[in-house]
This record gives C-alpha cells, sequence and structure tokens, in this order.
C-alpha cells in the first residue's frame, strides 16, 4: 500500500474509534453532583442539530472522567455554557432551567 492509503486507513479507524466512545443519540450519560444528578441526553443534542465534534474534542476531552466542572465555569462561557448562554440554548444562569439537567 501507498503512504496515501495508509493514512486514510489510520484516520479512519481514529475516527470510528471516537464514535464508538461518545454518546450516541438515544444514549445518556449521568453523573452526580452536588446539586443532584446531571444527565447529558445524546437526542437532545442530535435533535438540536449538534455535532459530536463541535464539542468533543474541541470543549470536552475524549476521555470519561477527564472534565471537572463548576456551575462557575458553565456560567462564564465554558464546557456545557458555551452554547448554553442564552443565546444558541437556554441559559445555565437562569434558575428556572437547573432542572433540565440537574435532576433530584
Amino acid at each position: 500500500m501507498n503512504q496515501v492509503a495508509v493514512g486514510m486507513f489510520i484516520m479512519t479507524c481514529v475516527m470510528l474509534a471516537g464514535n464508538a466512545l461518545a454518546i450516541q443519540p438515544g444514549k445518556t450519560v449521568t453523573w452526580n453532583t452536588s446539586n443532584g444528578k446531571v444527565v447529558f441526553d445524546g437526542k437532545n443534542h442530535a435533535d438540536a442539530k449538534v455535532k459530536c465534534l463541535e464539542c468533543h474534542s474541541k470543549i470536552f476531552k475524549m476521555k470519561k472522567g477527564s472534565t471537572e466542572m463548576k456551575m462557575a465555569d458553565l456560567h462564564a462561557g465554558k464546557f456545557c455554557g458555551k452554547c448554553h448562554n442564552g443565546t444558541r440554548a437556554f441559559d445555565t444562569k437562569d434558575k428556572d432551567n437547573c432542572e433540565i439537567c440537574h435532576k433530584k
């Protein structure tokens, strides 16, 4: 095989492996916080036309547990707050929106 074909093969394998690790539409990931359980729903984001690569790995690393978020980070426009700012998606600063992500 020539170098171009080998490079394309490797790139394809890396892309498929990344997709295997992502939360696919219809799946959720849940983690516990001091403000209740947070549930990330892949379907909600897919329905909103958000592509996985918009957040991974530009905003979030592709390793489970590699990101520790605080609400102050979100309010400052980091992590989920990059989009959840009241312009592109609901605002994390609005207390009426807490239960969208935080389940008691």
